[in-house]
C-alpha cells in the first residue's frame, strides 16, 4: 500500500462513517413516518414490507438531506435527544397523513349510520367498521397510490427539513394548537362528504312523519326501511366518485404544502 493511499483510505473512510450516521439520522424520521403512513403502515402490511420501504426512502432522501443533518455528539444523552426528536417529527408528518384516512372512516360511518346501514353490512376486520367505509377506505388508498405517493412522500420529506430542523424539538403548545386544528378540520372535512346521506335521511325522516300523519293505519316503517336502503346504496353509487375526487384534492393539496400539516 502507497503512503499516498493511506490518507485517500482514511478519508473515505470518515466520510463513509459521516454518511452512515448522517443517514441513521435520517432513518430515524422516516422510520416513525412509515409506522403511521397510510398505505405503507396499514396494520396489514408485514413489518419487514414496512422496514425494506423505510430503508429505501431513507436512501432517495438521505443525499437532498445530508448537509442539513448536523453531526450527533458522542454523548449518549445526545444521541437519545436528536433521535427522540426525529421519531417525534415523524410521528408528527405521519399522524397529519393518517388523519385524512380517518376522514374516508368518518364519512362512511356518517353515511352508513344515516341510511340505517351501519350493522347491517359490517364485516370483521382488524379495525370493524361499516362496509361504506371500508369501500371509501380502499378506495382512497388505491388513489394516493395510482396517483404518486412514492414521490410526493419523498419530497415531503425532504421539504420537511426546512420546517422540522434536524434534531430540534417541536414546540409543546404549538403541537397542541396544531393536533386540535387538524381533527376539526377531519371532522369537517368527514361531515362534508357524508352531507348528501345526512340530508337524505333528513328528508326520509320527514317523509316518512308526513305518510304516517296522514295515514295512520299504514304501517310506513315496512315500506320505508327497502326504500332507505336502496336509495342509500343508489347513492353512495353515485356520489363515491365525488367524494374520492374532493378528499384527494385535500390530500395532495397537504402533500404538496407541508405547511398545511404543521399550521393550525
Amino acid at each position: 500500500m502507497t503512503p499516498d493511499l493511506l490518507p485517500a483510505l482514511a478519508e473515505l473512510i470518515a466520510w463513509a462513517q459521516g454518511w452512515g450516521v448522517a443517514s441513521g439520522m435520517v432513518f430515524a424520521r422516516i422510520g416513525a413516518f412509515f409506522a403511521l403512513l397510510p398505505a405503507f403502515g396499514e396494520r396489514v402490511v408485514p413489518a419487514r414490507v414496512r422496514l425494506i420501504a423505510a430503508l429505501a426512502m431513507t436512501v432517495v432522501v438521505a443525499p437532498a438531506v445530508g448537509d442539513r443533518v448536523p453531526t450527533v455528539p458522542g454523548t449518549p444523552v445526545t444521541a437519545a435527544l436528536f433521535l427522540g426528536a426525529e421519531t417525534l417529527i415523524g410521528l408528527t408528518l405521519a399522524i397529519g397523513l393518517r388523519l385524512m384516512i380517518m376522514v374516508l372512516q368518518m364519512a362512511g360511518t356518517k353515511a352508513a349510520q344515516a341510511t340505517s346501514l351501519a350493522q347491517a353490512f359490517g364485516g370483521a376486520g382488524v379495525d370493524p367498521q361499516p362496509a361504506f367505509s371500508q369501500v371509501l377506505v380502499m378506495a382512497g388508498l388505491a388513489a394516493i397510490v395510482v396517483s404518486g405517493l412514492p414521490e410526493n412522500l419523498a419530497a415531503l420529506l425532504v421539504l420537511s427539513y426546512d420546517i422540522f430542523p434536524s434534531g430540534a424539538w417541536p414546540d409543546p403548545a404549538a403541537l397542541a394548537r396544531w393536533g386540535t386544528a387538524r381533527v376539526a378540520h377531519a371532522f369537517a372535512l368527514a361531515f362534508t362528504l357524508a352531507a348528501p346521506f345526512v340530508i337524505g335521511s333528513g328528508l326520509y325522516n320527514l317523509a316518512l312523519g308526513a305518510i304516517n300523519r296522514a295515514m295512520p293505519q299504514l304501517m310506513v316503517a315496512f315500506i320505508g326501511a327497502p326504500a332507505l336502503t336502496l336509495g342509500g346504496l343508489v347513492l353512495m353509487l353515485i356520489s363515491a366518485p365525488l367524494m374520492i375526487g374532493v378528499w384527494l384534492s385535500a390530500f395532495t393539496t397537504m402533500l404538496s404544502d407541508p405547511a398545511l400539516m404543521v399550521q393550525p
